[in-house]
């Protein structure tokens, strides 16, 4: 079965086409297509086509999807999340939602470096930290995600409660000031889009999957302008 990933969550983004086989864990990843920044409602749909193409498929091979559904970039999620919604919806497939915390959770799985449970960080700006604290076996699993300062995020994993837990991100600014303060930290290589294929086959092999209708994006922060148009108490 064909399985196309996507993760336009950041400054850059990727897209990935992937075959799998129900009842196997394995995935193969099949080519993986870069895509600038800035332009994801340009470059997004198009280039799926085109890697459709390139490999001799067309849009109504494929299967499923798997796509990156936040935290990140507000206009990078909507354009993502759109295409995958249209697409299944056109063709009546399934989509695995990732968060990219889970995917950052997942990375620490396989490299060996966090058993048990993790805290998975990510930079999100304006002094906060984007935190998802996740079990990791049988499989990955969410507790809880959140948006936190860096001090509260800091303050957290002191606390008694992540005594047992590794703080694991791919931002090093980040795993320095945890590890300044004390605490564990396992520095990774931000989640590839490869990645969310295979955490998106797991979803689906689960039977976890959304409807076209049901797919929303994951920003744990609300935008600028939900913010700011609040009315003053």
């Amino acid at each position: 079965m064909l399985l196309l990933a996507t993760d336009t969550s950041g400054k850059n983004g990727s897209i990935a086409l992937a075959l799998v086989t129900p009842g196997l864990s394995d995935v193969e990843i099949v080519e993986v297509v870069p895509l600038a920044g800035g332009a994801f409602s340009a470059q997004l749909v198009p280039q799926i086509a085109a890697l459709l193409e390139k490999h001799g498929y067309r849009k109504s091979d494929l299967g499923a999807f798997a796509v990156v559904s936040g935290p990140g970039s507000f206009t990078g999620l909507r354009v993502g999340l759109a295409a995958i919604k249209a697409l299944a919806e056109a063709l009546q497939k399934p989509i695995a939602a990732i968060s990219l915390l889970e995917a950052v959770a997942w990375s620490s799985t396989a490299h060996a470096i966090a058993p048990g449970r993790a805290l998975a960080a990510l930079d999100a700006g304006r002094g906060d930290v984007y935190v998802g604290d996740y079990e990791l076996e049988p499989h990955v699993h969410m507790k809880r995600e959140r948006l936190l300062s860096r001090e509260e995020f800091i303050a957290g994993a002191m606390g008694a409660e992540a005594t047992q837990k590794a703080v694991v991100t791919p931002d090093p600014l980040l795993a320095e000031t945890v590890r300044a303060a004390g605490i564990r930290a396992e520095l990774i290589e931000y989640p590839s889009v490869g990645v969310i294929a295979r955490l998106g086959w797991e979803r689906l092999q689960r039977g976890e999957t959304v409807r076209p209708e049901e797919l929303e994006a994951n920003y744990i922060r609300h935008s600028d302008a939900e913010i700011f148009s609040k009315p003053a108490l």
